[in-house]
């Protein structure tokens, strides 16, 4: 993701999930699971939407199965920090054609 390094602030356009966005979503889906007390058998990491802030954000739409797909907001801190990955928010009860935009 070395292109998103000088929109600090800037929200990127939604783009195609590669394996870098795959491992975020699986990173944080035992603390979704936790969330919303729910397991999901599919995680799939669809599309993304990034934001470097004092770290990056990132919002994933995943498909968990059938119709079904929630959308998460990841954050990474800075590298210095050395902290793990954190769920910051999702939203349950979405579709394949549900925008992913910021909450």
């Amino acid at each position: 993701m070395e292109s998103e390094k000088n929109l600090t602030g800037g929200l990127t356009e939604p783009r195609p999930a590669g394996p870098e966005i795959q491992n975020f979503a699986t990173t944080v889906k035992p603390q979704l699971e936790g969330k919303t007390k729910k397991t999901y058998e599919k995680f799939e990491a669809i599309i993304y939407r990034s934001q470097v802030v004092s770290g990056l954000i990132c919002y994933i739409k995943v498909h968990v199965g059938g119709d079904s797909y929630v959308h998460i907001k990841v954050f990474e801190s800075l590298p210095h920090q050395k902290k793990p990955l954190e769920l910051s928010g999702y939203q349950v009860d979405k579709t394949k054609d549900d925008e992913l935009k910021p909450f």
